[in-house]
């Protein structure tokens, strides 16, 4: 049965980053739930652009999901690191030892939550929000347990690729990074 990732957006969020990784994953035939934190299914990103998410973010439980993964921006990061859903969500997933992810400033919202790792990245800059203990601005993914975090918009489909070879193996990650021509990615 494929792995289920959601995807939450939440006004302000990084277009490039949430846009990426679900259709990394998608590509390698794993569901992406995008759920919107509004009543509307429209959410506008952080540059202007508006995505229609699949459902409303109500009713999803971490029993209905394989992951959740964060995309970055700071309107939609601030959103999620204060909306108590996506923090009990977060805290309950952690708790299953299901894995959790975040890209560019969303790292801030795990933390936020109590379950970013000791070892991760983020946005630079952002970690001194966080702390700088742990903090990794060298690589382009970090996994610790089940945390993974990444940079940033160049970084995206990088995070995308390591999650394919989590949930979908090896061959699906260097076919799709061999199409992607994702060469910059970095193991």
């Amino acid at each position: 049965m494929a792995k289920k990732v959601l995807i939450p957006l939440a006004t302000g969020f990084e277009e490039i980053e949430a846009v990426s990784l679900i259709d990394v994953l998608r590509r390698a035939g794993i569901k992406v739930i995008v759920a919107a934190l509004n009543d509307r299914l429209q959410v506008q990103g952080a540059n202007g652009i508006m995505v229609v998410a699949d459902q409303n973010i109500d009713g999803i439980t971490s029993d209905d999901i394989d992951m959740i993964l964060l995309p970055g921006g700071w309107g939609g990061t601030d959103i999620l690191s204060e909306n108590q859903y996506i923090q009990n969500l977060l805290k309950d997933m952690n708790q299953k030892g299901k894995n959790i992810g975040a890209i560019c400033a969303a790292a801030f919202a795990l933390n936020n939550a109590g379950v970013l790792s000791h070892n991760f990245t983020c946005y630079p800059s952002v970690e001194e929000k966080i702390r700088l203990d742990g903090y990794s601005s060298n690589k382009q993914v970090v996994q610790d347990g089940n945390i993974i975090t990444s940079r940033g918009p160049g970084t995206a489909i990088c995070l995308g690729l390591q999650i394919v070879k989590m949930f979908a193996g090896d061959e699906m990650y260097h076919d799709l990074k061999a199409g992607l021509l994702a060469d910059f990615c970095k193991e």
